[in-house]
Order: structure tokens, then C-alpha cells, then sequence
């Protein structure tokens, strides 16, 4: 199969990672090279010049999206905002972004489900968790905010999946608290565990 034309090198190695993804949704780890190269409309010669293996793909894919949601958080971050946890603000803004939008997270939750499986991508997703816990730890804010917040965020992230007729305006109003929660000083000191006490 011929190369698309006026594909660029970085559009096709774009075209096989959503390929790859698509595939993967539909046919889980079984979805072949062959599959994957049939998906994103060039050859799997084509495919194998961008990925030597299918694991290589595979892993490729699971960066993809740890990359993206990255950016997508950096492009969050208002740049107005000096105060102290204006990255977990944005890591907030784009986790509740998914409660609006359930066809991204739906798309989303089989093909993480299929990679989660994968021990190389279990790797790069704790990989990535440390990365984010290393990140929001500068941020300014204290830890237990940190981590009351991003469990929150995560768990708004979700909502549509498990919960087809959330109220959307419940949902703004949560996304709304927590992010009055990285600007409350007040409520940093109440919500503390009392001192000794682990979480």
C-alpha cells in the first residue's frame, strides 16, 4: 500500500497510534500488526519502518496518552495564576473536562483496561504516577491538600462512566470546590489529620 500522500512522517506515526488504539478497543491485545496497518491506511512495511515490534507500538501507545493528558494540563495552567498550586488547578480543570465529555472517557476506559493488563505498561503508568506525584509536590500547596484534591479530580474524571445521568451542574459545582480547596488557607489547617495520625 502506496504512503498516503502528503502524509508527513510524524502524521503517520500519529495515524498508526490512533490506529492502534482503535484496534486495541475493538480486539484488545489480539489486534494484530497487520490490523493496526489496515486501520491507519498504510502498509504494515510502513507500519514496522515507525515500530520494529508490536510491543514497541504497544508501548508507544500507552505514552501517547500519558503525554497528552500532560499537555493537555500544561496548556490548563492559566497563565495569569502565580498562587501556589496553579498546576493542581489545571490537573483539576482537565480531570473534570472528562465528567462533560463521556464519549472521550468511554473511548478512553476499554483501551486503558486492555493496556493495564500489559506488565510494560503497568511500568510506565507507575512511571508516570511518581512523575505526577514529584510535579504536584512543588506546586506549593500542602500534601494533603495535594492528595485529597487529585483523588477528588481523579474520581470526577470517572463519573460519567459509572454514572450516565450525573447531574452536570453538580459536577461544576464539585470541580468548583476543589479548586476553592488549592486557594482556602483556612480550610488547609481544618482538614489536616491530627498530628501523629497517618491517612
Amino acid at each position: 500500500m502506496p504512503r498516503v500522500a502528503g502524509r508527513t512522517r510524524e502524521d503517520t506515526r500519529r495515524a498508526l497510534l490512533d490506529a492502534a488504539g482503535v484496534c486495541i478497543r475493538a480486539r484488545g491485545t489480539s489486534a494484530t500488526l497487520d490490523h493496526i496497518a489496515k486501520q491507519a491506511g498504510v502498509s504494515k512495511g510502513g507500519l514496522l519502518h515507525h515500530f520494529a515490534t508490536k510491543d514497541d507500538l504497544v508501548r508507544a501507545l500507552a505514552q501517547d496518552l500519558f503525554d497528552r493528558f500532560r499537555a493537555d494540563v500544561a496548556a490548563a495552567v492559566d497563565p495569569d495564576d502565580t498562587a501556589p498550586g496553579r498546576l493542581t488547578r489545571a490537573y483539576i480543570r482537565v480531570s473534570a473536562a472528562f465528567s462533560h465529555d463521556p464519549d472521550t472517557f468511554h473511548d478512553l476506559v476499554p483501551l486503558v483496561a486492555h493496556l493495564a493488563a500489559i506488565p510494560d505498561i503497568t511500568d510506565l503508568a507507575h512511571a508516570d504516577t511518581r512523575r505526577w506525584h514529584d510535579d504536584l509536590a512543588g506546586d506549593g500547596l500542602p500534601p494533603h491538600i495535594t492528595d485529597l484534591v487529585i483523588a477528588a479530580a481523579d474520581g470526577i474524571s470517572a463519573t460519567s462512566f459509572w454514572n450516565h445521568h450525573s447531574d452536570p451542574a453538580a459536577l461544576r459545582n464539585l470541580e468548583t470546590l476543589l479548586l476553592t480547596l488549592t486557594t482556602n488557607t483556612t480550610a488547609w489547617d481544618q482538614l489536616a489529620l491530627p498530628s501523629g495520625e497517618q491517612p
